[in-house]
């Protein structure tokens, strides 16, 4: 409802198949927060940005990020099992820029300040939240998969203007 009335109907999408870059282009308009995720696998870090992260489930405490299926980061989180999250605030963009460059060198987390989370993942000091998660399940979903975690510990959040990802730019509030 708006002002007591109904709100005016979209107009009907009709046509054929979806195709990539008009989807691309819908699901720019979503405003998301930006998080690093970073799981140790083999002694080595392994860090990607994530704009697909949510919480799913408050009992149990549940989350869950999409990864691309065949990717280096999708190996070694499946891999290790266990992996921790960053919400990034906007100080922190160049490192989400960092960490979403494909075919990247594999590590580069102590680029920014960090610290070992109880299972041994990175943790950025500057994060607004931190958390670390267990693989509870895996879903594999067109070229991606949902990884869902079960939150295993908690780091104290602070607040800060967020990094928030739009139309394929980085922005803040």
């Amino acid at each position: 409802m708006v002002s007591g009335r109904a709100a005016p109907a979209a107009p009907a999408v009709t046509g054929p198949a979806v195709d990539a870059g008009s989807f691309r282009q819908v699901m720019g308009r979503l405003a998301t927060g930006v998080t690093l995720v970073a799981t140790r696998f083999d002694g080595v870090d392994h860090v990607m940005t994530a704009n697909s992260f949510t919480s799913v489930s408050l009992d149990p405490p549940l989350v869950l990020f999409c990864v691309r299926r065949g990717s280096r980061f999708h190996h070694a989180v499946l891999a290790s099992g266990v992996w921790g999250v960053s919400v990034l605030p906007a100080a922190m963009e160049d490192a989400g820029r960092f960490f979403a460059q494909p075919g990247r060198p594999v590590g580069g987390a102590t680029r920014w300040p960090c610290h070992r989370g109880v299972r041994g993942v990175a943790l950025f000091d500057a994060a607004l939240a931190v958390l670390e998660a267990s693989t509870h399940a895996v879903h594999d979903e067109g070229d991606h998969a949902i990884v869902v975690g079960a939150v295993t510990a908690l780091g104290p959040p602070r607040d800060d203007r967020p990094l928030i990802y739009q139309r394929g730019r980085y922005r803040t509030c």
